[in-house]
C-alpha cells in the first residue's frame, strides 16, 4: 500500500512539475528575457536552460542534504542527460525531418563533451572538492560567452517558424472531453491559474514558480527514496531511470512542439544545451555551496561511471547520424536513438537485480 502511495505521489509530482515549468516558469522567463533585451541565443543558454532544467537542479540540491542519498541527484542528472539526447532528439526527429545548421550543434557538442570529461575527472577518486565544483561553474560561464559570440565567428541563419505546424501543447490545453481524468486535469489548471499572478506580473510568477518547483522536487526525492527502500534498489538507480525521465518532461514537450514547427535545430540545441546546464550548474552549483567550508562530498560511482561513459557514446551517435545524413535528421535516426535508450534502460535495470 505504501508503495502505491509513493508511486502516485511520484506521478503527480511529475505532472505538476511539467505544468508549472511550462505554463508559468518558462513563460515568466520569456518576459524577463524580453525586458532585459537578451538575444535568443543568450536567453536560451541562460534563462531557458534554467527553466527546463530547474527540476533536476532542485532534485540535486535536495538530495545533497539527505544523508546516504547524495548520489540520487547525480544519478538524476546523468540519467536525464541520456534521456535528453536519446529520447528528446529521437522524438523530435520522428515528428518532422529537418536540416540542422552545423555551427551551433558543433558548439554545443564541444562544450557538452568538455562537461562529460570534467565529470569523469571529478568522479575519478569518488569525492568532490571545492576546486572541482568551481571548474564546473567556470566552464558554464565560458559556454555562455561562447553562445554570445559564436554567431559572429561562424555565421548561420536562424530557423524560420512554420505557422502551419504551430500547435498548442496538448498536455496543458483545456480538455473538452467529459471524463473524470479531463475534469481532474482541468481542475488542476484552474487552481494553478488562480494561485499564480497574471502574465504581466512575471517577476512574481517567476519567484512563485521557484517555490513550487522546490517543493515538488522535495516530494519527488522523498517518493523516490521511499520506493528505493521498499524495493531494496540503490537510490542512484532510481535517479538514473525514473527521476531522470520525469524531470525531463518539460524539455521533451517543448522540443516536440518546436520540431513540429520546423525548427528541429532548436529542438536539438535545447536537448544538448539543457545537458550542459544540468552537468555544469545542476551539479556544480550545489556542490560548490556544500564544499565552500572545506567539506568533501562522497560520490557513489559504482552505478554512475558506466552511465557517464555512455554519455560519450550518445555524443558520437548524434554526430554520426548528422554527418552521415549531411546534417539532416529524420525518422530512422529517431527510431535508432530511442532504441538505444530502451537498451540502456534494460541494461540499467538488470544491473540492479
Amino acid at each position: 500500500m505504501l508503495l502505491i502511495g509513493y508511486s502516485l505521489l511520484l506521478l503527480a509530482s511529475f505532472y505538476l512539475l511539467a505544468v508549472v515549468c511550462d505554463r508559468y516558469f518558462v513563460q515568466s522567463l520569456d518576459k524577463i528575457a524580453e525586458k532585459l533585451k537578451m538575444n535568443s541565443d543568450m536567453a536560451g543558454a541562460t534563462l531557458m536552460a534554467v527553466g527546463s532544467s530547474a527540476p533536476e537542479l532542485f532534485v540535486a540540491i535536495i538530495a545533497l542534504f539527505k544523508p546516504g542519498n547524495e548520489a540520487l541527484g547525480a544519478g538524476t542528472i546523468v540519467g536525464s542527460a541520456l534521456f535528453n539526447i536519446l529520447i528528446i532528439i529521437g522524438a523530435s526527429a520522428m515528428v518532422r525531418k529537418a536540416f540542422i545548421a552545423w555551427q551551433p550543434i558543433v558548439r554545443d557538442l564541444t562544450f557538452y563533451t568538455l562537461s562529460i570529461i570534467w565529470l569523469i575527472v571529478s568522479f575519478w577518486d569518488g569525492k568532490i572538492t571545492l576546486m572541482e565544483s568551481a571548474i564546473f561553474l567556470i566552464l558554464y560561464v565560458i559556454y555562455v560567452v561562447a553562445v554570445m559570440k559564436w554567431k559572429k565567428i561562424f555565421p548561420y541563419k536562424d530557423e524560420n517558424k512554420d505557422p502551419i505546424e504551430a500547435v498548442e501543447d496538448g498536455l496543458y490545453k483545456e480538455e473538452k472531453k467529459k471524463s473524470l481524468v479531463a475534469f481532474f486535469l482541468n481542475g488542476i489548471k484552474y487552481t494553478l491559474d488562480f494561485i499564480f499572478p497574471k502574465e504581466k506580473h512575471y517577476w512574481s510568477a517567476f519567484f512563485l514558480s521557484i517555490v513550487f518547483i522546490a517543493a515538488l522536487s522535495w516530494v519527488l526525492v522523498e517518493s523516490a527514496v521511499g520506493i528505493a527502500q521498499i524495493l531494496n534498489i540503490p537510490a542512484v538507480i532510481i535517479g538514473l531511470t525514473i527521476l531522470a525521465a520525469g524531470t525531463s518532461v518539460p524539455d521533451l514537450m517543448s522540443s516536440i512542439i518546436v520540431a513540429r514547427q520546423g525548427r528541429g535545430g532548436m529542438a536539438i540545441s535545447n536537448a544538448i544545451g539543457s545537458n550542459i546546464f544540468d552537468i555544469l550548474i545542476g551539479l556544480g552549483l550545489p556542490w560548490a555551496v556544500v564544499t565552500i567550508g572545506g567539506k568533501i562530498i562522497p560520490v557513489a560511482t559504482e552505478n554512475l561511471n558506466s552511465s557517464i561513459i555512455l554519455l560519450f557514446a550518445t555524443v558520437i551517435s548524434v554526430l554520426f547520424f548528422l554527418i552521415a545524413k549531411k546534417w539532416h535528421i529524420g525518422r530512422f535516426a529517431g527510431i535508432s536513438l530511442i532504441s538505444l535508450y530502451i537498451l540502456y534502460l534494460i541494461w540499467t535495470i538488470l544491473q540492479a537485480i
